[in-house]
Order: structure tokens, then sequence, then C-alpha cells
């Protein structure tokens, strides 16, 4: 489904831009953020082909989808299919009751309830849904170990090469922008900046691809290439900050980077960079938008506009207009 598509002209502005400033508002997208474009088109190919189980590891964006996709397909279909979700111990308390919520309202009348480490429903019960929701050190493992054994299809997008697809939906959206030369990509495993570039390539299309990843992960940008090596004197000398083991854009974990050859050949062949954000650069961005167009974005949306800006203090320059992705939570 198309998301918005929303002219930042003040924003711009604040920035330096000379050029046309767009917020592609994936935020907007019914199941919550960006990833509700690849996962459902990849649940909807495996069930096509007969598999009922599925298994997914998440930091919570692409666990949402999953859940709301496994509830609509359920609506419409007979036969049932089940998901299990795999959540580390630290992710986010708001994310951990978002999932829930989904789950609670997939259940038959009088078994909805609040889950904290696990929360499911037989799908082979009269009117079911097997949905697991499971707390654990190791998602990733966890969700390998449910594959291995057959008992379910792992959703893994950083690998899963039909997860391409529903970004190229996307980048035919943004292919409606006239003069488009160069968009702003919040990125973790990579497959969202992949799929942009094959789509805009399908389309004749040829915009700077920039990607943006966070100080505590960035497999795909090296650090010779820093700028200002994270600009640890605009943090102070607070050495929590300065070992960058966290970030408060909490959806960029993967730190194995599967697509990064195949990424760093769009930027390559897009004329386009990777940039790096701090927590403070991520906090003055989510003020900034707020403050010049009164919109309210995520940390892990707030990357885009980070990557925009550092672009144009090194001397950038865009010779049409540019798109930064909101991604969502």
């Amino acid at each position: 489904m198309p998301t918005p598509l929303s002219l930042a002209p003040k924003l711009a502005e604040a920035l330096g831009l000379k050029t046309e400033l767009f917020l592609k508002r994936e935020d907007q997208h019914p199941f919550g953020s960006h990833k509700g474009r690849s996962i459902p088109k990849m649940i909807e190919k495996y069930a096509a082909e007969g598999q009922r189980d599925f298994v997914i590891s998440s930091s919570g964006n692409a666990a949402l989808a999953a859940a709301m996709e496994i509830n609509e397909y359920n609506e419409k279909n007979k036969e049932k299919i089940s998901l299990k979700i795999f959540v580390g111990e630290n992710i986010p308390k708001d994310k951990m009751e978002m999932i829930n919520g989904v789950i609670a309202r997939s259940l038959p009348a009088g078994k909805a309830g609040t889950a904290t480490k696990q929360f499911q429903w037989d799908r082979h019960a009269p009117s079911g849904l097997a949905m697991t929701l499971i707390q654990t050190a190791n998602p990733k493992q966890s969700a390998f170990l449910e594959e291995k054994n057959k008992q379910a299809k792992n959703l893994r997008q950083s690998t899963d090469d039909s997860a391409l697809i529903g970004y190229e939906d996307l980048a035919k959206e943004l292919a409606e922008i006239k003069n488009l030369a160069a968009v702003f990509v919040p990125t973790s495993s990579g497959t969202t900046a992949q799929g942009l570039w094959l789509g805009f390539k399908k389309f004749g299309l040829d915009p700077q691809i920039h990607i943006v990843q966070t100080t505590a992960c960035h497999p795909m940008v090296e650090e010779k290439k820093l700028d200002s090596l994270r600009q640890l004197a605009d943090r102070g000398n607070d050495k929590k900050n300065e070992d960058d083991s966290r970030s408060l854009a909490d959806a960029i974990v993967d730190k194995v980077a599967h697509r990064k050859e195949k990424v760093l050949a769009a930027l390559n062949e897009s004329n386009g960079a990777g940039w790096v954000a701090s927590d403070e650069e991520i906090k003055t961005a989510i003020a900034l938008a707020e403050k010049t167009e009164g919109v309210k974005i995520s940390a892990n949306s707030a990357l885009s506009l980070v990557g925009l800006k550092k672009a144009l203090e090194q001397g950038r320059r865009f010779n049409g207009a540019t798109v930064c992705l909101i991604t969502g939570q």
C-alpha cells in the first residue's frame, strides 16, 4: 500500500538544501514501518507454496509486520498459519507491548490477555491462531534452530531475496518524483537499500542511494570513512557514550551484514555514500523535524536526516529532489 510523500521546505531550508526535500512516511504504513513492504510478501510467497509455520527473530518492527500479516492472512483463509517470534532481552518495552497487542487482538473471544515472556494460542484449535512471543538472549540462533529442525520457515530479510520485492514497490512510488536525485535510507541489513537500487534500475532511474547507520552498528561504513570518528567531541567526556555499545536507533542491529557487498555496489554505482549517526546527531534531527515541520519522528527514522545533514556539510550538492525515508519505530 502506498505511503504518504510530503514536501518539507522549512526543513530543507534549515539544512541548507537548495532543492526539494520529501519525507517518505513509511511510519504511516498500515503495518507500522517500512518492514510492512517486505515481510507480508515473504509470508504470501511461502504460504502459497504450502508453508504453514513461520518463525522470525526481530528487534521489533519486522515482528510487528509479521504478526499483523499473519492476522490478516488467517482472517481471509480457512486454513490457518502460525508464527513464532523471538526477540532479545533488551527489546524496548513499547515494542514488546505493541507486539503483544497484535497477538491479543488475534485471539478468539475469552482468550485475550497480556504477555511478558511468552504469549501463544494453538492454531489447531477451532478458530485459533498460533502466535508465540518468546524473549531470549539468543533470538537469531533460536530462529535458526526452528528452521534447521524443519519446524518453521525463517523469515530472514538479510539473506532471503524474496524480501527485496516489496522495496521495488517503494522504488516505484518514489519514481513518481520529478528529477529525483538522492534517497537517504536508515540501514540495518541493507535489504531496503538493495531493493530500492534494483527497483530504480528496473524503472530506468539512477538516484544516489545513501545509507545511514549508527555508532553502535555500522558494518557497511568503514571507520576510515567516518566523519571525525563519530564526532566524540560533540558528546563530551561521557564514557558510557564513548563506547558506542548502544544507540537510540535501536532497530539498527545487523552486525553481520550479509548484503554488504551488494549494498556497497549500489552506493558506488549511484554515486551515493554511507554515513554514521551519533545519539546527539539523532536527537538534533528529531528536534529539527518537529521545530520546522511539526513532524514527530523516531530515532530510527531520524537517521536519514542525519545522513542528509552530514552529506551537505561535507559539500555534497544535489541537482534534483532528495528523499529521506521515515521508516518508523
